[in-house]
């Protein structure tokens, strides 16, 4: 399921400035980003949300778990790409905590995330079911193991599988051209799932 973020030049370019700010010290300014950004990071949620449906977050509770922890945090975001992807990586945090806490008190549940093998249309589109929760934890483990050998196919996976995104959103988040993130896809998901048989 992707999400059409399709923002303006304008849109990034006030995200940049607001960075910008935030690192002077105005008070209001993260305020200020998170009206702006309001609408993408609610659809990052939603994406997020039917990747995984046994979580009971609803959106706009994940969307302000992540704020949260992203204000928090000592975010060092210098444009809206960068915050996007801190976005992503924290409300994929956020739920892998909650599958943690599940898995702690249901092991051998039914509950379910999905399969990178299988049920990906020809647009990159999920079409699939859900597998079981416990392949969400070995995911994260593999995709941490990804983000140290190739942080930008990294990169990808989390926008593509986590947020959602479409292929040509990541390739002008990344500045690449869609055909690099298509084939970064196909090597990342490669290198995951021999991860994942492994274990």
């Amino acid at each position: 399921m992707g999400v059409p973020l399709q923002k303006s030049d304008e849109t990034a370019e006030s995200v940049t400035c607001l960075l910008i700010d935030v690192k002077s010290g105005e008070g209001e300014t993260w305020n200020r980003i998170y009206t702006l950004l309001y609408r993408e990071l609610h659809g990052l949620a939603r994406s997020q949300l039917w990747q995984s449906p046994h979580h009971t977050l609803s959106p706009t509770a994940l969307v302000n778990e992540t704020w949260i922890k992203l204000a928090s945090a000592n975010i060092n975001a210098e444009n809206r790409r960068q915050l996007i992807g801190l976005v992503v990586s924290t409300m994929r945090s956020v739920l892998l905590d909650e599958a943690k806490r599940k898995l702690a008190k249901k092991r051998g549940g039914d509950m379910q995330v999905l399969s990178l093998s299988d049920g990906w249309d020809s647009d990159g589109e999920y079409s699939g079911r859900e597998c079981r929760l416990e392949h969400l934890v070995a995911l994260d483990a593999a995709l941490n193991e990804l983000q140290e050998a190739m942080p930008r196919l990294a990169q990808v996976v989390e926008w593509r599988y986590f947020g959602g995104l479409g292929e040509e959103e990541i390739a002008r988040l990344l500045g690449i051209h869609v055909r690099t993130v298509r084939r970064d896809w196909k090597t990342a998901r490669q290198f995951l799932l021999q991860r994942l048989g492994d274990a």
